[in-house]
C-alpha cells in the first residue's frame, strides 16, 4: 500500500469532515437551546450562498461588501424565523416543531430562487483549490489548499463560538437555557431574546458553510443536501454536543473517503454516498445518544 497516497485519502476525508461539522454544528445550536430539530438548516446554506452571489452578480459589489451584507441578511432571517415561527409554536410538541421546520426549508428554498434565480453560479473565494506547495514538496502528498483553509475557516468559528458559550454573559445565559427552560426563565433570563440570537448565529454558520460548499460545488440547489451529511455526523456525535459534532464530522469524512477509495473497487464503487448513513445505524444499534450525547436510561 503507498503510504503517502493513505495519508492524501485520510487527510483530504478529515478536512471534508470538518466543513461536514460545520453544518452539523447549526443544527446542534438550534437543538440543544430549544429542543428543535431544525430541518431547515441546509435551506439556510444555499440561501446564504445564493444571496452573497446574488449581490455580487446582480449589484455587480465585490465579494468583500457582499459578504458582510450577508451576514446581516442572515443574522436578520434567523430572528425573522424565531419571532414568526418558533416563538408562536413554544411549549408545542416536539414533532409539530420539527414539521414547521420542513415546511420553513421549503419555503426559504422557493424564496432564494424566487429572489436570485435558480441558475448555477460560480463563487470565486480567494483561496486557490490546488495543492499545497508546502505539503508536497516536504512530505510528497498531495492536499488542497483551499481543504486546509477551508478547515482553519471552520476552526476559527467554532473557538469563537465556544468562547462566546464560555467567556460571555450570553453564553453563560445560552447553557442555563440548554439545561432547564423553566428554571432559566425563573431567574429572569428573557428565553425568546436567546432564541433569537441563536437562530441568529446559526444564520451566520449557515453563512460561512454556504461559501465554503458553494466555492467547492457552485452555488445551487444541491446544496440544501449538505445537510443531509450532517445527520450521520450528529447520530455519531450526539445531538446536543459542539465536541461532538466536530469529532463525528471527523469520523464520517475520513471514513466516506478511505471507504470509497478501499472498499468502492470491491463492490464497483459509489459507496461514498451511502456508507456515512450505514456506519451511523450500525452506530445507532451500539450507543443511540451518540459519543457525547447525554444517555437516557430507560426504566421498563
Amino acid at each position: 500500500m503507498n503510504v503517502n497516497f493513505f495519508f492524501e485519502v485520510l487527510i483530504g476525508g478529515l478536512l471534508s469532515g470538518v466543513m461536514y461539522a460545520l453544518v452539523a454544528i447549526g443544527f446542534v445550536l438550534i437543538y440543544k437551546a430549544s429542543g428543535v430539530f431544525n430541518f431547515a438548516q441546509g435551506a439556510m446554506v444555499f440561501f446564504a450562498a445564493l444571496t452573497c452571489v446574488g449581490f455580487v452578480d446582480k449589484f455587480g459589489v465585490s465579494l468583500w461588501v457582499a459578504i458582510p451584507l450577508t451576514i446581516v441578511v442572515m443574522i436578520l432571517l434567523g430572528m425573522a424565523i424565531e419571532r414568526v415561527v418558533l416563538r408562536p409554536l413554544v411549549n408545542q410538541p416536539e414533532i409539530t416543531l420539527f414539521m414547521a421546520t420542513i415546511g420553513l426549508a421549503f419555503f426559504i428554498e422557493g424564496l432564494a430562487q424566487l429572489i436570485w434565480g435558480s441558475q448555477v453560479h460560480k463563487l470565486e473565494l480567494p483561496i486557490e483549490d490546488v495543492p499545497s506547495e508546502y505539503l508536497m514538496n516536504k512530505f510528497n502528498i498531495l492536499v488542497s489548499q483551499f481543504d486546509i483553509m477551508a478547515a482553519a475557516v471552520c476552526g476559527l468559528l467554532v473557538t469563537a463560538l465556544a468562547l462566546l458559550f464560555s467567556k460571555t454573559k450570553v453564553g453563560r445565559a445560552l447553557r442555563a437555557v440548554a439545561d432547564d427552560h423553566q428554571a432559566a426563565l425563573a431567574v429572569g433570563i428573557p428565553l425568546q431574546r436567546i432564541w433569537a440570537v441563536l437562530w441568529a448565529v446559526a444564520g451566520l454558520v449557515a453563512l460561512v458553510a454556504g461559501l465554503l460548499w458553494g466555492a467547492r460545488n457552485g452555488v445551487q440547489f444541491a446544496l440544501t443536501f449538505v445537510a443531509l451529511k450532517a445527520l450521520p455526523v450528529l447520530i455519531l456525535g450526539g445531538f446536543t454536543s459542539m465536541p461532538g459534532a466536530i469529532v463525528g464530522g471527523l469520523i464520517i469524512g475520513a471514513s466516506e473517503k478511505m471507504a470509497e477509495v478501499y472498499i468502492g473497487p470491491l463492490v464497483g464503487g459509489g459507496i461514498e454516498g451511502w456508507f456515512p448513513y450505514v456506519l451511523a445505524l450500525l452506530f445507532l444499534l451500539v450507543r443511540p445518544e451518540g459519543l457525547f450525547g447525554e444517555k437516557i436510561i430507560r426504566r421498563i
